[in-house]
């Protein structure tokens, strides 16, 4: 492994100004909330310059398993980008189509060697940030398969719970522990935005998604559909929109702050164990929703407007 200066750890985990290269890695299918936070990114180019999206696995009742989990992600990737007017072609990538696993070997896929081309084209002054929202199996590859990126990446995950949350059962982490076991001991600089007693904090609901999103152009249309869609009941219902979370820490830190600590050692049976000398990474703490939901209607409705 490769070691890096605490010096440069520092500077990679602090909040930077100006325009940031960024990759998403995401789940789209598996839920509402990767459309919400892939339409964000896109819509933020002055701050996000995204050089390309992976679609990565995921298995539960909405996927047969991994493998058709990361197929039906690239196909609602395909989906929103069209409504975005977005060329896909060589911006779009498959990624592997099973977990890393305790096994810790490398997996094969497209999203894994575009990842690792693009780290290698960063610096620790201009480094590639990986906005993950998903099972970090294709990140996971990727380190095991080139150890060399940690130096001029920073991974920004939404991933586990919170530190003092009894568990970790949450679903990105749970997926591919042995993954999530490889980001913590590969010293890849990491920001963690933590899903229970975090960002749980971050949810919208059928009337405001109906009066601020569903009327602006097919884009809106379609992400009320997916919001609404999630459950028959909107009696007095919110929904975690928990990956917005993860663009939001690039597009302005302040609306997710953060501590730095040290980073967990991921135990075999989904808890987390401290260990005072690890390498450092940040911890975001809370997340400021209102911010966060109007920064993104508003360019929503800037978008639906120039269409």
């Amino acid at each position: 492994q490769l070691a890096l200066t605490d010096a440069d750890r520092l500077k990679l985990l602090a909040p930077r100004k100006g325009k940031l290269r960024a990759v998403l890695d995401t789940d789209t299918y598996n839920e509402i909330d990767d459309q919400f936070a892939l339409v964000q990114a896109i819509l933020s180019p002055e701050r996000i310059q995204l050089e390309a999206i992976y679609a990565c696995p995921f298995f539960n009742s909405r996927s047969t398993g991994p493998g058709d989990g990361m197929e039906l992600s690239y196909g609602e990737i395909l989906a929103l980008l069209e409504r975005l007017d977005v060329k896909s072609e060589g911006f779009v990538y498959r990624g592997v189509t099973d977990y890393v696993g305790f096994d810790k070997k490398p997996l094969e896929a497209p999203a894994v060697d575009d990842l690792i081309a693009r780290a290698r084209s960063a610096s620790i002054d201009d480094p590639l940030y990986v906005i993950a929202i998903g099972a970090i199996s294709n990140i996971a590859s990727a380190l095991l398969k080139a150890p060399d990126i940690i130096d001029r990446t920073v991974v920004v995950w939404l991933g586990g719970n919170s530190l003092e949350w009894p568990n970790q059962k949450e679903f990105n982490l749970k997926q591919d522990i042995g993954g999530t076991q490889v980001l913590f001991d590969s010293g890849v600089p990491l920001v963690i935005l933590p899903c229970w007693g975090v960002v749980s904090h971050l949810h919208s609901t059928v009337p405001e998604i109906e009066r601020y999103v569903e009327p602006y152009g097919e884009i809106g249309k379609f992400l009320a559909m997916r919001f609404k869609e999630y459950a028959d009941d909107h009696t007095g219902w919110a929904k975690e929109i928990w990956d917005m979370a993860a663009v939001a820490w690039l597009i302005d830190d302040s609306w997710t702050p953060s501590v730095l600590v040290p980073t967990p050692i991921m135990t075999d049976n989904l808890t987390y164990s401290t260990d005072r000398s690890r390498h450092l990474m940040r911890y975001v703490t809370y997340v400021e929703r209102n911010p966060i939901m109007q920064d993104f209607i508003a360019k929503l409705q800037a978008f639906a407007k120039k269409a």
